[in-house]
């Protein structure tokens, strides 16, 4: 397996952006990073997405940056020109990842059915993008899939958020997965790269399986019992609520 795709499998989630206006890249990328999560997929939807491509890549290298929405050999040629690491397509097309495929680029094409997963692999291709997934079948299309094709891993993308993302993580055929709940075009218009961080923090937390039902902790008095509250937002992203007798995260 490619090194980049070794680097997605280590994060667990692909981040899908969409982006305006290059101005947003930086401060975008820095809220994923913040987040926990350093990977971009910088979608080829909007004329911003290269110069975002070339900015993210010079100004944030811990950052992980690729380019989606990938359709055309030209596209890719101009998404790697730009400094993306990995190309991503919604769905196969062949002259798109026999580019890639010699350029020892990274490629995962959008794949829904069995017919284009055997392309892939004649290809020479392990991992693909599954798209749309819970559209096409979700989790259980998957385990179908892992019948005949046990040696492919697949990021599925499409319909996936925090209610069932450790659903699609759980399966050891999933690399990762692909969403935008946590970049939502609105929140990057609005300037709310706060509340990309804080969605970011929430979808690790919940990749990890880390799950806590309750826990009381008797302290002396109130200082120590705030401070025991901030510390656990501090470590697992709760909200901390003072009340008149207790403080909760």
């Amino acid at each position: 397996m490619h090194e980049v795709l070794k680097k997605i499998a280590g994060v667990g989630i692909v981040p899908v952006v969409k982006l305006d206006s290059p101005d947003q890249a930086v401060p975008l990328g820095k809220a994923l990073t913040e987040g926990g999560i350093p990977v971009a997929e910088v979608t080829f939807r909007t004329d911003a997405a290269e110069e975002s491509i070339k900015k993210l890549t010079a100004e944030l290298p811990g950052l992980l940056v690729g380019a989606g929405t990938v359709t055309t050999t030209d596209q890719a040629k101009r998404a790697v020109g730009a400094g993306a690491k990995f190309i991503v397509s919604p769905g196969f097309n062949p002259a798109v990842v026999k580019y890639c495929v010699d350029q020892n680029i990274p490629v995962t094409p959008g794949i829904n059915n069995p017919s284009q997963i055997e392309q892939g692999l004649e290809l020479g291709l392990s991992v693909l993008k599954f798209f749309p997934a819970e559209q096409s079948g979700g989790i259980e299309m998957l385990k179908a899939f892992a019948g005949p094709y046990g040696n492919v891993k697949y990021i599925p993308t499409g319909g996936i958020g925090v209610k069932n993302l450790a659903d699609y993580l759980s399966f050891d055929k999933v690399l990762a997965v692909g969403g935008s709940w946590m970049v939502k075009p609105e929140l990057i218009s609005a300037g709310k790269y706060d509340e990309v961080t804080r969605l970011c923090k929430e979808a690790v937390l919940v990749a990890m399986g880390f799950e806590l039902r309750h826990l009381g902790v008797n302290e002396p008095d109130e200082n120590a019992a705030l401070a025991d509250a901030k510390k656990m937002e501090s470590l697992f992203g709760f909200t901390v609520k003072q009340g008149n007798s207790s403080h909760f995260a």
